[in-house]
């Protein structure tokens, strides 16, 4: 069934009006019509089946909810990714599959061996794009919330953003790192309310972070934590943890 988006208070006595991208969508893309049913989702874990009851020809359509549950795809913790900027369309790829994983919020970030380097003139387009790659992804994979993703912000800023976290996770390649199952093992456990700590994971780009980059995370509180035996890519390394993430706290209950 199609997924849309809202916030909360554009909810009227179980009446909704979809206007701009969505009516467009509704009435020229997928050709619907009145009596047919979408699901429209409140950014509060809430999904709302309703039916579409008017169109004011594409520039809004009107829909009345029948239904109302609390979504069940919303992963068990809130994991913030924090991705150094990769080369090419590579962070589009993490994006959308991030959203797919599970991920609550992405942030990149700039460090110091980072090819790309940010242009003030153009980030507030790109951040706008890459925010309707995670907004499709939501609605393909059927997420009840669109994770946010910010603008590239500086690597200080990303090392006090990740820090607000209860569990941060420095993917590193050099010494001194503990193996992300232990890690998980050990800190990754739920609390008294049943809940699971909210994560920060912290990838750095192809040519990975300097040791002075690694010496700052650490002293910051962060785990430095290896992935393995083999050498990830920037783009597959968040996937592969986010993965492990999701096994630790879905996929054995």
């Amino acid at each position: 069934m199609p997924r849309f988006f809202i916030r909360q208070d554009q909810i009227d006595n179980d009446i909704i009006t979809l206007r701009g991208d969505d009516a467009h969508h509704i009435a020229r893309s997928l050709r619907m019509a009145v009596g047919e049913n979408i699901t429209v989702c409140d950014m509060q874990g809430n999904q709302h089946e309703c039916r579409i009851e008017s169109f004011d020809e594409d520039r809004a359509v009107t829909v009345r909810i029948f239904s109302t549950s609390h979504s069940e795809t919303e992963p068990c913790c809130r994991v913030r990714l924090f991705q150094a900027l990769p080369k090419g369309d590579k962070l589009d790829t993490v994006i959308q599959k991030a959203v797919e994983c599970g991920v609550y919020e992405i942030i990149p970030f700039e460090s110091e061996r980072c090819i790309v380097k940010v242009k003030n003139d153009s980030e507030a387009r790109k951040t706008e794009r890459r925010r309707r790659i995670a907004e499709e992804a939501a609605k393909q994979c059927g997420r009840s919330i669109v994770p946010n993703v910010r603008e590239t912000v500086t690597f200080e800023e990303m090392l006090r953003l990740a820090a607000q976290a209860e569990l941060g996770l420095f993917c590193y390649e050099g010494d001194g790192t503990v193996p992300l199952g232990r890690i998980l093992d050990q800190s990754f456990v739920r609390g008294a309310s049943g809940e699971y700590p909210d994560i920060a994971v912290v990838i750095g780009s192809e040519g990975g972070f300097s040791i002075d980059e690694a010496k700052k995370a650490i002293d910051g509180g962060m785990c430095a934590v290896g992935l393995g035996k083999r050498i990830l890519r920037t783009e597959t390394a968040p996937l592969f943890v986010l993965s492990c993430i999701v096994c630790a706290s879905e996929l054995r209950e």
